[in-house]
């Protein structure tokens, strides 16, 4: 049988319940695109087929997997580097100077899809700050994925995805070359960890970060969403700390959060909660 609007309806019903993600009608094409291994592993054949599964037995493992595997995981290294170039030359500088006295610092890749915001900001700290070598530092990314955390956590990477914004002497240094791939080196591994997390779950974390990174993920996102997210991003974050976003994303909720511009992007501090 032939797909329905009303079974696309259903399945964006699915992803939206269990992610957080809006797909547009428009968009409908991507659910045949995207889940075809899923039906494989499922041992069907059809769109229409995982449907009828979904309804006569809702399975909450199968619709995670179907909202899972809806999820964009666009990223690569350094990605749009703006933010990357601010953090060495400003945020970071100033962070180190505050935290001198408790020689700790935190971070959150809150949407860390297969790892590379995260392994690229431990090579940034190792490279351009090497007198954090004795302080502790954590970089945790989250994704909703398990598939991409386990990625994250392998942290090996084919040559496409390391020739996309690794500068090369990055390459040299902190990545080893295993056949035709390459992995992060030993030396950082322990800087990063990942986890699998719902920023649509709350609390996501009882963690306190001095930075949160929450690019590019809050578009596909509706308005309700983005604000339960961002109240939970705005707990989660130190009273000093920062918030990077996507360079064509918001917040909005001006008594929560603070624009800093800067020459080339932008970033925001938390406001103290009112009451």
């Amino acid at each position: 049988m032939a797909m329905t609007a009303t079974d696309f309806d259903f399945l964006r019903t699915v992803v939206s319940r269990n992610s957080g993600n809006q797909i547009d009608p428009s968009r409908d094409y991507l659910f045949e695109s995207r889940l075809g291994g899923l039906l494989r592993a499922q041992g069907l054949t059809a769109l229409d087929q995982l449907v009828a599964a979904l309804k006569l037995e809702p399975d909450a493992r199968l619709q995670r997997s179907v909202a899972e595997a809806m999820t964009i995981n666009e990223t690569s290294f350094f990605r749009d580097n703006s933010p990357f170039e601010l953090l060495r030359t400003a945020l970071l500088p100033a962070l180190i100077e505050r935290r001198r006295h408790i020689r700790s610092l935190r971070f959150w890749s809150a949407a860390s899809s297969t790892g590379q915001e995260a392994w690229s900001l431990a090579m940034l700290l190792r490279e351009h700050f090497p007198d954090l070598a004795s302080w502790r530092i954590e970089i945790l990314g989250t994704d909703l994925s398990a598939e991409m955390v386990e990625r994250a956590r392998a942290a090996r990477y084919q040559r496409l995805e390391v020739n996309r914004g690794l500068p090369a002497r990055f390459l040299l240094k902190y990545m080893v070359r295993i056949d035709d791939e390459w992995e992060v080196a030993p030396a950082l591994r322990p800087l990063c960890r990942f986890e699998q997390r719902n920023l649509c779950r709350l609390p996501v974390l009882l963690d306190t970060f001095d930075g949160i990174f929450l690019r590019n993920v809050m578009l596909y996102f509706s308005a309700e969403t983005r604000r339960h997210v961002l109240l939970e991003m705005h707990r989660a974050l130190s009273p000093d700390g920062f918030l990077v976003l996507g360079s064509s994303e918001q917040p909005g909720m001006p008594q929560h959060w603070l624009p800093v511009l800067t020459e080339k992007t932008c970033y925001y501090r938390p406001l103290p909660a009112a009451g």
